[in-house]
């Protein structure tokens, strides 16, 4: 080994992940991955990982043993370390002054002064977790408050992650950005951060900045991806309303190559850890500094992903004649995304609350998320049924709502699910990934976002 030693505190999505590939591609560097959960941590050293990714496990598995290890001993991490990336939660905040909106930084702090109460020697502080532009100069302000004479850096390396395609996208990136102050010695240690991914990522995708452009970017990036999404699901209900077809326009306007194809396709509503929690921050950031108009404009992008979410439960409400209590409801999809198990802000826990509030009874099924249902659902998690099989959710249901694009829903055999299911019978697809004129042809009713609904008589 190098001798260097990298150590991440938090063994969440990101900072799991990230450390799972850094040790694959850099034997020589000794990489440990920390965090207080200690089941967390338990589940890191089995096969049984804490969160699924397709490739995560073989990656992890390369390099655990050898140069990765997973420990609870934060404070020993932290004094071994000579680079500590910090990838602490860091949510929207529940209570006082931008309550709702802005970030809450209490465990970031507090990560803070552990780095600093824990370090025998000055090290490289990398800022993993999405974090409010400036907050690395308050960073500093904490870790440079030390009578030991100690020297810090702290540096921005923002993720760009993508659920489902994390490994690729670590393995393979679009970029790495690496944000520095300016001094001489902010600028070695940018270097020093540049020095791990030049391992394996080419010299020109790796991107230096000065540090608040790479903190601002990360939010600037999530936010003009969802706002594709609430673009193009804003012309939806226009094409309900005169016959137009959605798939024909996102791909007529896609192929400009001006604008491009990608989220350009049309759902139930984004959902994940970022996006709307990322948009609530550059809102709230924008506020601060009484930029109204700005604020308005990112809010508005939220409040469209907000109202498809409504029209579509709305459209199953009014299609089933205005109720839907006793009736069962078979809902493929819990995750906010296929080849994740990743349940928070899913369009799918809004649409189960709402057909639970309308006293239907409700099938689950999901190939990875069900092991969340009680998280996402809380006590309503006891009211809904689960099913690893969706021909099972689906029997005797009156309506199949699809809210999450897993490839498996594609290849069902429908011909069997409608031969078992209440008559008439529905399906509802929230994602646009369904065959219509098949599914009409077996005898189900049809709609989908953005087309002519197929009925039958």
């Amino acid at each position: 080994m190098s001798g260097k030693t990298v150590t991440c505190i938090g063994a969440g999505y990101v900072g799991g992940v990230t450390m799972a590939v850094i040790a694959a591609k850099c034997p020589d560097y000794k990489v440990l991955v920390t965090d207080i959960d200690e089941e967390k941590i338990k589940r890191w050293n089995t096969d049984d990982l804490p969160i699924y990714e397709p490739g995560l496990l073989e990656t992890v598995q390369k390099a655990r043993g050898r140069n990765l290890f997973y420990l609870t001993d934060v404070k020993s991490c932290i004094k071994e370390a000579d680079i500590i990336f910090v990838s602490v939660n860091t949510p929207t905040k529940t209570f006082g002054e931008g309550a709702g909106k802005c970030v809450d930084l209490q465990y970031w702090e507090k990560t803070a002064r552990d780095i600093l109460e824990s370090s025998d020697r000055g090290k490289i502080v990398v800022e993993k977790s999405t974090l409010p532009v400036k907050t690395a100069e308050a960073m500093k302000k904490i870790l440079e408050s030390n009578k030991k004479s100690l020297k810090f850096e702290v540096i921005s390396n923002p993720e760009f992650l993508a659920e489902g395609t994390a490994i690729a996208d670590l393995e393979t990136p679009d970029r790495v950005l690496i944000g520095s102050s300016q001094t001489k010695e902010a600028l070695a240690a940018r270097d020093e951060i540049v020095r791990i991914y030049e391992h394996w990522v080419p010299s020109e995708k790796i991107v230096t900045s000065n540090i608040w452009s790479s903190e601002l970017s990360k939010l600037i990036a999530n936010a003009f991806l969802a706002q594709r999404i609430s673009s193009i699901n804003s012309i939806t209900p226009l094409c309900e309303a005169t016959g137009a077809d959605i798939s024909e326009i996102s791909k007529a306007v896609g192929l400009d190559t001006r604008i491009g194809g990608r989220f350009l396709s049309p759902s139930v509503g984004f959902g994940g850890s970022c996006f709307k929690k990322d948009i609530l921050n550059l809102v709230y950031i924008c506020e601060s500094y009484s930029l109204k108009e700005t604020a308005e404009y990112w809010e508005n992008v939220l409040k469209i992903n907000e109202y498809q979410q409504e029209r579509f439960f709305l459209k199953m409400l009014r299609t089933m004649f205005n109720t839907m209590a006793g009736k069962k409801i078979a809902v493929f999809g819990l995750s906010f995304k296929a080849d994740t198990d990743d349940t928070r802000e899913s369009p799918s826990i809004y649409l189960v609350k709402k057909l639970l509030a309308e006293k239907a009874q409700v099938a689950l099924t999901d190939p990875k998320a069900l092991r969340n249902a009680f998280w996402a659902f809380g006590d309503d998690a006891e009211k809904i049924e689960l099913f690893e099989d969706p021909y099972k959710a689906a029997e005797n249901a009156h309506a199949i709502a699809v809210v999450t694009e897993w490839e498996v829903y594609k290849k069902l055999d429908y011909e069997r699910i409608f031969g078992k299911m209440s008559q008439p019978s529905f399906i509802f697809d929230g994602r646009n990934i369904l065959d219509g004129e098949k599914l009409h042809k077996i005898g189900f009713s049809f709609f989908a976002l953005g087309k002519p609904p197929l009925i039958r008589d």
